[in-house]
């Protein structure tokens, strides 16, 4: 993996270079997990003049699952507990001869970037932008790798669950199980807070599980996600518990299921991220469904789970080949319930077989 963070960091360096900055300073964590490997806790990443440098407040735990530092990269630990790698990096850039240093003005604090300043007056500051986060649109073959067995592996947990007794447990006691499942199937941890929806609380999203009791009847809705050597997938999945579906929860169901469809068909390279959010919602606003749609119908997913691009009306871009993103309409109605059924999917042109689903539990509206 050394050569591929080598070869990510040049093409920083190339966008910096070109924007006038002689150095850039990477601050905000997942980017530098990018770039480096690995993001210990309070790590900056130093793109210098003369050498790139991991700068640490504590050395790095090889035990811990924010991933291991690439080994042709200079690790500096700072000296002194409460030093500030970003203050430090300032400091380290005009060592180096460097004029300018980009920096992620979108991470940085105030005071953080006044401290830069301070202990470096003669360097100039730019903003280096969203540059990291565009590189980290699309995703090489082994990032995929580890969102499909991230997916593998929630759909194994959430498999599991539904082969067990629900009537009677609580909302938050099935969230932590799903999460304690997701850890024994070899999970870093989840991607997200577990969201368990029953009953009137079903195809909310964003939902925090409560201590409401699962009842027969209920919808209940899952949305789970697993993280694997730091890659984020998610799922999502809605149920009729105990006994056959009522009419409206067949025809709710059935609903969100086209709209789902449909946004998952329109992935392909070149589609407009709106056009894809406008085949989902388009079906749902058909039957009437306009003022209970969530403001999105996706977003892609990686090192973070929630990353460009946005497939939301108003997003502009298209979609690459080899961006992982969710699609995830639903209809929520108040004191009633809803549906929410959400995938993660891979965008790949049409002579590769299409879109590749990751995320593959059954999405037949199942009484359990």
């Amino acid at each position: 993996m050394s050569e591929v963070y080598a070869a990510r960091r040049t093409r920083l360096r190339e966008r910096c270079n070109a924007g006038g900055s002689a150095a850039a300073l990477v601050s905000r964590p997942a980017n530098v997990r990018y770039l480096a490997g690995a993001a210990p806790r309070g790590a900056v990443l130093l793109l210098g003049a003369t050498e790139d440098l991991l700068l640490c407040g504590e050395p790095p735990d090889d035990r811990a699952t924010d991933g291991r530092p690439d080994e042709t990269l200079r690790l500096r630990v700072l000296p002194g507990a409460g030093a500030d790698t970003a203050v430090a990096a300032g400091g380290l850039a005009v060592t180096q001869g460097a004029d300018s240093l980009a920096v992620e003005e979108h991470h940085l604090t105030v005071a953080r970037h006044r401290a830069i300043g301070s202990v470096a007056p003669r360097l100039r500051l730019a903003d280096l932008g969203q540059a990291v986060e565009q590189l980290r649109v699309v995703k090489d073959e082994e990032e995929i790798s580890c969102l499909r067995i991230g997916a593998e592996i929630a759909d194994q947990a959430l498999g599991e669950l539904l082969e067990s007794i629900l009537v009677g447990r609580t909302e938050r006691h099935l969230a932590l199980e799903l999460e304690r499942r997701l850890v024994d199937h070899g999970a870093d941890g989840p991607a997200f807070p577990t969201s368990v929806g029953t009953g009137p609380n079903s195809g909310r999203p964003g939902h925090r599980p409560t201590d409401r009791r699962v009842e027969e009847g209920d919808f209940l809705s899952v949305c789970l996600g697993a993280t694997y050597r730091g890659y984020r997938c998610e799922i999502g999945r809605t149920f009729v518990i105990g006994t056959s579906p009522a009419d409206w929860q067949i025809e709710l169901y059935d609903l969100v299921f086209a709209a789902q469809r449909a946004g998952r068909e329109a992935l392909v390279p070149g589609a407009a991220h709106r056009d894809v959010d406008r085949a989902a919602r388009q079906v749902l606003d058909s039957a009437g469904y306009t003022e209970n749609l969530p403001v999105r119908t996706g977003h892609g997913v990686g090192l973070e789970i929630d990353e460009d691009p946005q497939l939301t009306p108003a997003a502009m871009g298209k979609l690459d080949a080899c961006v992982p993103v969710t699609v995830e309409p639903g209809v929520h109605l108040p004191g009633r319930g809803g549906v929410r059924i959400d995938d993660t999917l891979v965008v790949r042109p049409e002579a590769d077989g299409g879109p590749e689903l990751l995320t593959i539990t059954t999405k037949e509206l199942l009484a359990l």
